[in-house]
């Protein structure tokens, strides 16, 4: 969604996690819940992860970046301002998506945590059988 004076809002999704995503044209600044990404993303590892959607389109350093992050863990939630990346750039201009989309930035990637089941003590874990 493109408003009026070219702020793209866009939303991500990963595990648990929601990434609202607002981007405007500007020089590369990220903020994550009011902080600089680096800080609140530590490894160099989730910043990569991140930073992939600029790479691939070629437009690092060119949009600003305002991101609302909420539920899931850590990994979940750089998956998800990912995705809210990738949606806002083709929001911006429809060129990106193909080169997004056969990168797999455009799909959102559906895998949760398997639910525990009752009589074990895990998703898929046994207790232990005794034939006697």
């Amino acid at each position: 969604m493109v408003n009026n004076n070219n702020e793209v809002l866009a939303t991500g999704r990963r595990k648990c996690a929601v990434a609202r995503v607002k981007m405007t044209p500007g020089t590369g600044n990220v903020t994550v819940n009011g902080k600089n990404w680096e800080e609140y993303f530590t490894t160099e590892a989730m910043r990569g992860f991140i930073g992939q959607p600029f790479a691939v389109s070629s437009t690092a350093n060119k949009f600003d970046i305002f991101a609302r992050l909420d539920g899931g863990g850590m990994a979940g939630q750089a998956g998800a301002l990912r995705h809210g990346i990738a949606r806002a750039l083709v929001a911006f201009d429809e060129s990106y998506r193909a080169v997004l989309k056969s990168n797999g930035m455009m799909t959102r990637d559906s895998r949760v945590k398997e639910r525990k089941k009752s009589g074990q003590p895990g998703a898929r874990k046994r207790f232990q059988f005794s034939k006697r």
